[in-house]
């Protein structure tokens, strides 16, 4: 692992990110494993549907990014769920195919026939969903799970072992389940769950230390972002020795959405010093075709993917923006394939219009004239309540060289 917080051309980030008072407080694994959720968790946004072929070009993106592990969907949903799920794996990808799964034997007989290399195996353990939605006991969801974890297991999958809403189990019941797992069926890895996006950092920490001495199994960590920390809350965990973080492209998902894919893979290779394998580069371009492709436009000020992410409209700084951008940003815009650019608004300088002149190839204004033009900026763009585009500042540099003229 890196401690470097700056690196020429791609980041300057805080060193107080690596202080050897912050690394002591971490326990972080060697390795961390992105498993992206995208085709299924993506797909339970309301009102997005993913055709079979768009599904395979997500699978390929994601696979030319180098995501670990992709779940590609669940099989018992629909023949087109599992029609997409066999495409995938034909495909041949590097990363590892995973399918999501009811603690059902013939669940896992689909994943077999799709061909998949491991299985999420769901069950319910929040106290409100055992106890209001399904009337059932941690006994009941012990009853049902082993045998499917043992077959799973016998059948050459990897299996991950899903209690789902986690951070709302009683612990009592979280505890009983977890020992009778492990004494009856372990499995190859144990999820925890924030299904309700409703637990803080510290408590997830807690979690996944508490599940680690518990099981000695390797945790993975899937949350929802009700509060706005999906990030953050899967950050924490692998601060707690997580070994996986589940993703979702573009924060799709039920409600809030998931933990963001590529805020996730931007924060473990910058923010936490892993020599990822993945893209950066590319993520701009997942994003994309999955805005394209669910129909979800990216928030100009998205974080990684947003359209403003590299933009300056106040004059202060503009030459830093496209000539030293580690003076104005946290990361290079070309770590993620991007440029920084420099709008005109209310907030603009002179500065501002000088390079705007330029980059449009227009003739070169005396300071009168850069006044003149950045007022009618200023006012334009008040008026307007936005910034300019480029054809609003043509019409006003040429009214204004106009006056030269004559």
């Amino acid at each position: 692992m890196r401690t470097n917080f700056f690196e020429d051309g791609k980041w300057w980030v805080s060193p107080y990110n690596f202080t050897p008072e912050v690394l002591e407080g971490l326990d972080l694994p060697s390795r961390v494993q992105i498993h992206d959720a995208t085709l299924r968790d993506g797909e339970q946004t309301p009102g997005v549907v993913f055709s079979v072929e768009d599904k395979v070009r997500v699978a390929r993106k994601l696979d030319e990014i180098g995501i670990d592990r992709i779940e590609a969907g669940m099989p018992a949903v629909s023949p087109q769920d599992e029609e997409a799920i066999k495409e995938i794996t034909r495909l041949g990808l590097k990363s590892k195919i995973f399918t999501f799964a009811r603690a059902m034997k013939k669940d896992i007989d689909m994943a077999l026939e799709c061909g998949a290399h491991g299985v999420i195996i769901e069950v319910p353990i929040g106290y409100p969903k055992i106890k209001t939605q399904f009337g059932w006991t941690w006994e009941n969801v012990l009853e049902r799970s082993a045998p499917v974890i043992n077959y799973a297991r016998e059948q050459g999958l990897y299996a991950v072992f899903f209690p789902y809403d986690t951070t709302r189990a009683r612990p009592e019941d979280f505890s009983a389940l977890c020992k009778g797992i492990m004494e009856q069926s372990p499995p190859d890895s144990i999820g925890i769950v924030d299904t309700m996006g409703c637990a803080t950092p510290e408590a997830i920490k807690y979690m996944v230390r508490w599940v680690k001495k518990m099981t000695g199994l390797p945790i993975e960590i899937h949350t929802h972002n009700d509060f706005g920390m999906g990030v953050a809350t899967e950050l924490a965990a692998v601060a707690a020795g997580a070994e996986v973080v589940h993703s979702s492209g573009n924060a799709l998902g039920e409600r809030t959405g998931n933990a963001a894919l590529e805020e996730l893979a931007m924060a473990l290779h910058v923010l936490y010093g892993y020599d990822t394998p993945y893209r950066l580069d590319k993520l701009t371009e997942l994003g994309d075709l999955l805005s394209e492709l669910a129909n979800v436009p990216i928030a100009r000020n998205k974080p990684v993917l947003g359209s403003g992410n590299f933009t300056r409209e106040s004059g202060i700084g503009v030459n830093y923006v496209v000539h030293d951008p580690l003076v104005m940003f946290g990361t290079h815009p070309q770590l993620t394939g991007r440029t920084g650019e420099v709008v005109l608004g209310k907030k603009s300088g002179k500065a501002s219009i000088v390079y705007k002149l330029d980059q449009l190839g227009l003739s070169e204004a005396n300071d009168e004239e850069i006044a003149e033009m950045l007022s009618a900026v200023k006012e334009k763009g008040i008026a307007k309540r936005d910034i300019l585009d480029d054809e609003e500042f043509r019409v006003i540099a040429d009214g204004v060289f106009a006056k030269r003229a004559a």
